[in-house]
């Protein structure tokens, strides 16, 4: 899992230097094109799939706060998989093959991981009283209402039939460029707190790996397709950058 850690360090400097090509950064070169709903959602639930098989291999009986532990990861990759990509208006849009299957091996490791880990760790009920447990959950919940509430923001921008972009102004967005990444970064802080465990400090690192480029890489895209952008908004953390 050590090496795994050091290979999202790996994925961050070079995210940093070339954006990842989908979305608003999609570009040919990438192999052939995947309709982009399926691609988010295969991509996505073999997250859910990676650590139930682990889980279950195992042969631990869970005890309550692994199953919340597991209840909140499922959570999360329900919407990602199963709800986000049929509320977005992106008919006729692709992803490209080599984008997706990158992230399926991510994910399958990841799920794995954090499977192996929570089941070895296995907190006891007495878990649910402890500090870390309770602030974690508390980080956790703000980090996806801010995802949750980010993401509805930029799907209500498109009317239907519309597949341009559009300068998001409110929620979040009023002060950074990427709230809906932010709170992703947040959840997974959240989790790997309540956790406690290096399976989820380590989904956390790979998370900020991926996320925290493109939310330079998204700064610099709008403000290269609108003069207009506000100069005060931040890419990522309020005030600061």
């Amino acid at each position: 899992m050590f090496a795994w850690l050091g290979l999202a360090l790996v994925a961050l400097v070079a995210l940093w230097f070339v954006d990842a090509p989908y979305g608003r950064r999609a570009r040919s070169g990438w192999g052939p094109g995947i309709p982009n709903r399926l691609a988010w959602c295969v991509m996505e639930s073999v997250v859910l799939i990676a650590f139930y098989a682990t889980s279950a291999a195992a042969g631990v009986t869970p005890s309550g706060p692994t199953w919340v532990m597991g209840g909140l990861l499922t959570l999360h990759y329900v919407n990602r998989a199963f709800v986000y990509p049929w509320r977005t208006r992106t008919r006729g849009k692709t992803m490209p093959l080599t984008v997706m299957l990158l992230s399926i091996g991510f994910n399958t490791v990841n799920g794995a991981f954090l499977g192996a880990d929570l089941m070895r760790l296995n907190r006891p009920d007495a878990w649910f009283a402890d500090p870390r447990f309770v602030v974690g959950l508390c980080v956790f919940a703000a980090g996806m209402a801010l995802n949750w509430h980010s993401d509805g923001v930029l799907l209500r921008l498109r009317a239907p039939g519309e597949t341009g972009y559009k300068i998001p102004r409110d929620g979040a967005f009023r002060w950074v460029t990427s709230p809906n990444l932010l709170g992703e970064i947040i959840e997974w802080a959240g989790f790997a707190i309540l956790t406690w465990s290096l399976a989820g400090l380590t989904f956390f690192v790979w998370t900020c790996a991926n996320l925290v480029p493109r939310a330079r890489s998204n700064q610099r895209w709008y403000h290269e397709k609108f003069p207009d952008y506000p100069k005060q908004r931040r890419a990522l953390i309020p005030g600061l950058w």
